[in-house]
């Protein structure tokens, strides 16, 4: 159980989030000052300083609330009686479409057009994936599924590759399929199974 301090605390760190989530999703990143989102949650400067240690760690929370579910989802599919192949595929769409989904209608296209916005999302929800995919990852090796001679580390990084070829894509009505190509190239190479 909680004390009062404890609690008070608790309550300034949800308004900060809440108020930093809202103008971050208005303004993007760089439009944004510490002292607006202290000014917004009635806070002063120094508690998001102490509470979360600088702008860029706010952004973190934000995008971890965004995907929160759609990462939630993607451990629940391992649960599923279905192949690994199967789950792997489900996992990596909702890690990618719905994700980005989840992203672009949240955040307001002049949020989306700062810079520093864009590389700190894609940052932070590539680092949280990371998490998920080093699930899959183990869950492959012991079914067989993936060569458990190579690290996982390595397979990780390999992602990460994948992921910044994602993240460079210009966004057209061919990105869809663009996605599915680069989803087929990773699990199964450019010779195919």
């Amino acid at each position: 159980m909680m004390n009062k301090y404890e609690i008070t605390t608790e309550k300034k760190k949800a308004s900060i989030i809440d108020v930093a989530m809202t103008l971050f999703r208005e303004k993007g990143f760089t439009n944004v000052s510490i002292k607006e989102i202290a000014a917004q949650a009635h806070v002063s400067q120094v508690s998001i300083y102490n509470y979360f240690g600088s702008k860029e760690a706010l952004v973190t929370e934000c995008a971890n609330i965004i995907i929160h579910d759609a990462l939630l989802r993607a451990s629940e599919i391992l649960k599923k009686d279905i192949s690994f192949e199967d789950k792997i595929k489900q996992a990596l769409s909702l890690c990618t479409e719905e994700i980005s989904y989840s992203v672009s209608e949240y955040f307001s296209e002049r949020a989306l057009a700062d810079p520093a916005m864009v590389e700190l999302l894609v940052e932070n929800i590539n680092r949280s994936k990371a998490k998920v995919y080093r699930d899959y990852i183990e869950y492959g090796k012991r079914e067989g599924c993936i060569d458990a001679s190579i690290d996982t580390d390595t397979i990780l990084d390999y992602v990460e590759a994948i992921n910044t070829i994602g993240s460079k894509l210009k966004y057209d009505d061919d990105t869809p399929a663009r996605i599915r190509q680069i989803h087929q190239l990773f699990l199964y190479g450019i010779i195919g199974k």
